[in-house]
C-alpha cells in the first residue's frame, strides 16, 4: 500500500479548488509559520543542540532569526510580488495588453537536509506558500530533534488540507519521487541530486537544486595574515564545518601559508578557548558515519593544527591543514586516495593547497567542478577582480565569509555540479512561480489587423516588419 497516495491526492484536490491563491490565504500560512518560530523557539533550540550541540546563539544566527526574516520580507512585499509585470510591445500589437503573470505551480515538494534543519527546511517553504502553492515537506531524518519538532508542530500553524509534513529516510524519498510533483526543491549532496533529477525527469518536473560544492579559498601573498584568520576560521568552523558554502580548501603559497598557520592557531584558541572541546560555540559533527568520514579525511595529509577527536563525543578538533601540493591535483584523471579532491569537506578540517601564483590558483580551480562558493583574500583589489572575472562558481565573495546569506537581495544558488535554480527573498517566490507570458486583444479593430492576413504584398510586408520592430513605438 501507497503510504502518500491520499496525502498527496488531498492536496492536489485543494490546490484544484483554488484554495491557495488568494493573496489572503498566503498572507495567512506565512503569518502561521512565523507564530510557528516564536512559540516554539525554546523547542527548536533543543533541538538543534541535541542534533548538532548548537549554541543558542548560533541557532538563533543561522537558523531561527533567518527564517523569521524571511517570513517578514514575503509578508511585507507579498501584494508586489504577485502584481503582473507589464511587458514592452511592437507597434503591431500596441493596443494589446502585454503581461507576465506569476501563478503557483500546483503541488511543491520539499526535500531538506540535516546540516541547517531548520534555515534550510523552512526558507524554500516560505517561498514556496508565498507563491500560492500547496507543499510537501520532508525534512531529515537524520536531524532527529528537529525532525520531530517540524513533524508534531509545523502542520499545526498551517492549513492542513494544503500542506503535509512527510518522514522516513531514503527508501520513503525513492517512494516519494514516484509521484508526480509540479516542482520539486532539493537541497543535498550531487550524489543524491543526481537522483531527484533522475526521478524528476520521469514526469518532466523542473527542479530546483541547492548541491554542495568544494568551496576555494584563494589567499592571497598581499594580505594580512590575521585578520585572514580571523574572517576564514569563523566561517569554516562556524556550525562545525557543516555549512555548504564554507570555505573549503585554502590555495596560497608556501610562504602565506607559513604565515597563516600560526595565526589561524591564534585564532582558534580566541575563539574557542585553550580546550576547544570545552566551548559552547563549538558544535558537533551529527553522526557517527560522518565523524568516520572526517577521520579518514585527517589522515590523508600532515596535520599541521589541531585534529584531536573523540567519537563518543563526536567531537573533531578545528583543525588547519592537512597540507597538499597543488602536483598532487593536477591530473584530473589520475586516481586519487583521499584529501581535498575527493569530497567536500563538511566539517572542522580546512585542507590547505600550495600554489605558486595567481594564475596557478585560478588554473587549478577551472579544472575542477563550479563550486557553490568561491573566496578571494588580498589586499589588492586587482587581485580580487581577477579571481571574480576569471572563475565561475554559484557565489563570490572578497575578503568575507558568507556573511552575504543574510541579504535576502543576493540569491543562493549553485551552477553546474553545485546545482541550478536559486532562491532567498524575492528569488524565492519566483523560483516557486510560473511565469505565465499573457496578451490580450481587442475583439474587434479587425481593419486594423487585416494587415497581417494574406496575401503579402510588398508593401504589407514592408509595413509589418517596421511594426515588428521594437524601436518602432518610441519613434512615434
Amino acid at each position: 500500500m501507497d503510504p502518500f497516495e491520499d496525502t498527496l491526492r488531498r492536496l492536489r484536490e485543494a490546490f484544484n479548488t483554488g484554495r491557495t491563491r488568494p493573496a489572503a490565504f498566503r498572507a495567512a500560512q506565512l503569518e502561521g509559520l512565523g507564530r510557528f518560530l516564536q512559540d516554539n523557539k525554546q523547542l527548536l533550540q533543543d533541538a538543534l543542540a541535541q542534533d548538532l550541540h548548537k549554541s543558542p546563539f548560533e541557532s538563533d544566527v543561522s537558523e531561527l532569526i533567518t527564517s523569521q526574516n524571511e517570513v517578514d520580507l514575503a509578508l511585507k512585499n507579498l501584494q508586489d510580488w504577485m502584481k503582473d509585470d507589464p511587458a514592452s510591445k511592437s507597434l503591431l500589437t500596441r493596443l494589446d495588453s502585454a503581461f507576465v503573470r506569476k501563478e503557483p505551480f500546483g503541488l511543491v515538494l520539499i526535500i531538506a537536509p540535516w546540516n541547517y534543519p531548520v534555515n534550510l527546511t523552512l526558507v524554500p517553504l516560505v517561498g514556496a506558500l508565498a507563491a500560492g502553492n500547496c507543499v510537501v515537506l520532508k525534512p531529515s531524518e537524520i536531524s532527529k530533534s528537529t525532525e520531530k519538532v517540524l513533524a508534531e508542530m509545523l502542520p499545526q500553524y498551517l492549513d492542513q488540507s494544503c500542506f503535509a509534513v512527510v518522514l522516513g529516510g531514503p527508501q520513503e524519498t525513492g517512494r516519494l519521487l514516484e509521484h508526480k510533483f509540479d516542482y520539486i526543491f532539493f537541497t543535498g549532496s550531487p550524489r543524491v541530486g543526481k537522483i531527484i533529477m533522475a526521478a524528476a525527469t520521469k514526469h518532466l518536473t523542473p527542479v530546483t537544486l541547492e548541491l554542495g560544492g568544494k568551496n576555494p579559498c584563494y589567499v592571497d601573498d598581499d594580505c594580512d595574515p590575521q585578520t585572514v584568520a580571523n574572517r576564514v576560521a569563523l566561517f569554516r568552523y562556524f556550525n562545525t564545518g557543516q555549512t555548504c558554502v564554507a570555505p573549503d580548501y585554502i590555495l596560497c603559497s608556501p610562504e602565506t601559508q607559513e604565515r597563516l598557520l600560526p595565526a589561524l592557531q591564534s585564532t582558534i584558541t580566541r575563539f574557542y578557548g585553550d580546550d576547544p572541546r570545552s566551548s559552547p560555540y563549538l558544535g558537533r559533527i551529527i553522526n557517527q558515519k560522518q565523524f568516520q568520514r572526517l577521520q579518514g579525511l585527517l589522515g590523508c595529509g600532515r596535520v599541521a593544527i589541531g585534529g584531536q577527536s573523540d567519537e563518543s563525543d563526536l567531537y573533531i578538533e578545528p583543525s588547519p591543514g592537512p597540507r597538499f601540493p597543488a602536483a598532487q591535483f593536477q591530473d584530473a584523471d589520475a586516481p586519487r586516495r583521499c584529501g581535498p579532491e575527493l569530497e567536500e569537506i563538511f566539517g572542522p578540517i580546512l585542507p590547505i593547497v600550495n600554489v605558486r601564483s595567481l594564475d596557478e590558483a585560478i588554473d587549478f580551480i577551472k579544472r575542477r567542478e563550479k563550486p557553490l562558493a568561491l573566496y578571494a583574500f588580498s589586499n589588492s583589489s586587482q587581485v580580487v577582480n581577477q579571481m571574480l572575472d576569471r572563475t565561475s562558481s554559484g557565489s563570490f565573495v572578497g575578503n568575507e565569509g558568507f556573511i552575504y546569506l543574510t541579504l535576502p537581495s543576493l540569491p543562493l544558488g549553485g551552477v553546474g555540479n553545485s546545482g541550478m535554480g536559486r532562491y532567498h527573498g524575492k528569488f524565492s517566490f519566483d523560483t516557486f512561480s510560473h511565469h505565465r507570458a499573457c496578451l490580450l486583444s481587442y475583439p474587434g479593430l479587425e481593419k486594423l489587423k487585416e494587415i497581417r492576413y494574406p496575401p503579402f504584398t510588398y508593401w504589407k510586408q514592408q509595413l509589418i516588419s517596421w511594426a515588428l520592430d521594437s524601436q518602432s513605438c518610441t519613434l512615434l
